[in-house]
Formats: C-alpha cells, structure tokens, sequence
C-alpha cells in the first residue's frame, strides 16, 4: 500500500492507471464511474466507500446517481496533487465494487 501525499509524475499516473482498469484522470483528479442495475445497490456502496474513506482518513468526491456512483479524488494537502493515497483508495474501493454489482 502506497499511502504516500507526495505528487506523482504523469508517468507514475499512467503507471498507476495501467493496473486500475476503468480508472482515469479528469480535471486534475483519479475518477471513476461505476454502474449498477438499481439504485439500492449504489447506494450501498457508497456507505461501504465512506467507511474506507474513513479508515485512510481521506476522502473523495462521491456523486449518486440512479444506478451510478462516481468517485473523484486528489490530495488537498498535496496542492491537489494525484498521489498515492489517491491510488491507495481507489485499490481499496476496487476491491469491494464487484461485490456491490457494480461494473
């Protein structure tokens, strides 16, 4: 686990992004859609993010849709910088989606 604040370089973020399918940068964050075949399910995952959000004491963007959840994320600390807390969470987030039915 890379818990790291310092800013990575757009080469370690394309790294980084080559082993996060589905991930990718926009507007100076690590993004993600995820979706769902209801609403429920999304909805549950998003209380499932907060609670690992938690544990790294950082935080990201979360935005609920219909059967939708998108995550964006960047360091505040870091000068809103990508690092690898950022990564840290989105491993951590990956790891339970698909037991959430999101894809």
């Amino acid at each position: 686990m890379d818990a790291s604040v310092d800013p990575l370089t757009d080469k370690e973020i394309e790294d980084r992004l080559a082993e996060l399918p589905g991930w990718s940068v926009a507007d100076g964050r690590l993004t993600r859609t995820y979706s769902f075949e209801r609403h429920l399910p999304a909805a549950a995952m998003v209380v499932h993010v907060a609670q690992i959000q938690e544990e790294l004491g950082h935080h990201s963007q979360l935005t609920l849709g219909y059967n939708t959840l998108t995550l964006a994320v960047n360091t505040h600390s870091a000068g809103n910088a990508i690092t690898g807390l950022d990564f840290t969470l989105a491993r951590r987030v990956e790891e339970i989606a698909t037991g959430h039915g999101a894809s």
